[in-house]
């Protein structure tokens, strides 16, 4: 008998686990604290349970089904931890540190579907969708590798979907793994510092924008033109631009107070970046009336498996002034990790990384 995942049950289907035992319901609660808020994965550990109850426990139920193979961490501090599930897939996970917050970058699925033209990841190909435990777990492993087991961190945590995989082809999994994340019994960590990106899948859009616990929005857009995303993003050949602005207008609408809704672009040289380009994503922002939108720009990090290359510097100052120009907020985003494979776009589950960062030895 396959034992249950504890770690990717909500509070009130461990209450009901725990009633299935024979055991009180506010057993689930207490089980829920042990694992959400101590961030604890050995039973043995779990003192203010009964003793009876946590040898049932081994035999019937797991919190932990990841194991890490690898983690390395960057020169500019940024750790990536390369996992396996319990079937043998790899699992991502990069942790970003930085002055005044940390970020985990966590994985929906082991590799990805969409085969976006400039991305590494897509080079895996979809090999399975994640579970809602084992997106949860990522988060747990790196706290507790960065903080130690338990302990609160410095100042919190922002969580940005933006690993492995296209989080909104494994909804229900996503939505049910953000509940346990924002309880506030385990790591209530608010939905306001979580971002979830998606390159465009346009029903889940208008899900995502109706989920009474629902974070920030990130949108993968790279192209103005639906000639030019149809061959570095083939998903726009299923839902184009039009599509997809109609579904961000209406998650616009749906909007809290002071949130933003952000447009992705990554540059590649001379394919996305001229000026020409940021005047037509900015006629297309404006077209739509999305007044409270900025727009990411995120130089293209560099592998060799791919045929392209970042932007100038130059390129990107100019790209940002021209959509600035036109009233759009527009952020550079710096890359972090490129040293060891953790930079947007770069996971790939690689092993190996280049001389200059150092593999850490494995948890």
């Amino acid at each position: 008998m396959e034992k249950t995942h504890l770690t990717g049950l909500t509070r009130a289907e461990l209450v009901e686990f725990a009633e299935r035992q024979g055991e009180p319901g506010w057993r689930g609660k207490q089980l829920f604290k042990q694992i959400q808020a101590r961030r604890l994965f050995s039973f043995d550990e779990m003192t203010d349970l009964p003793k009876k109850f946590r040898q049932a426990l081994r035999e019937i139920a797991v919190i932990s089904t990841l194991k890490v193979e690898s983690r390395f961490v960057s020169t500019d501090g940024t750790r990536r931890y390369l996992m396996k599930t319990q079937d043998g897939f790899p699992v991502e996970t990069v942790f970003i540190p930085s002055e005044n917050r940390d970020t985990i970058c966590f994985s929906s699925q082991s590799g990805c579907p969409l085969k976006c033209d400039f991305c590494l990841t897509a080079k895996l190909g979809l090999l399975r969708s994640l579970s809602a435990g084992e997106i949860v777990e990522q988060i747990l492993i790196v706290l507790n590798d960065v903080y130690g087991v338990g302990n609160e961190t410095p100042h919190g945590t922002n969580l940005v979907g933006m690993g492995a995989g296209e989080p909104f082809l494994n909804f229900e999994n996503l939505v049910k793994a953000i509940e346990i994340i924002c309880d506030k019994e385990g790591l209530s960590i608010v939905p306001n510092r979580i971002t979830i990106s998606t390159a465009g899948i346009v029903p889940k859009i208008y899900e995502f924008a109706e989920l009474k616990i629902r974070p920030h929005l990130a949108i993968s857009l790279s192209a103005p033109t639906d000639e030019l995303r149809n061959r570095l993003m083939p998903i726009n050949r299923r839902w184009n631009i039009e599509t997809l602005m109609q579904a961000a207008s209406f998650f616009h609408e749906k909007m809290r107070p002071r949130e933003k809704l952000t447009f992705e672009y990554v540059l590649l040289k001379g394919v996305n970046d001229s000026e020409n380009q940021a005047l037509e994503l900015a006629r297309l922002l404006r077209k739509y009336r999305l007044k409270r939108v900025k727009v990411n720009l995120i130089p293209h990090n560099t592998a060799e498996e791919l045929d392209y290359t970042p932007s100038d510097e130059t390129k990107i100052e100019r790209f940002k002034a021209v959509l600035e120009s036109h009233g759009i907020p527009a952020y550079i985003r710096r890359p972090r990790g490129r040293d060891i494979y953790a930079a947007c776009g770069q996971l790939a589950a690689k092993a190996s990384v280049s001389a200059v960062s150092k593999k850490l030895e494995t948890i």
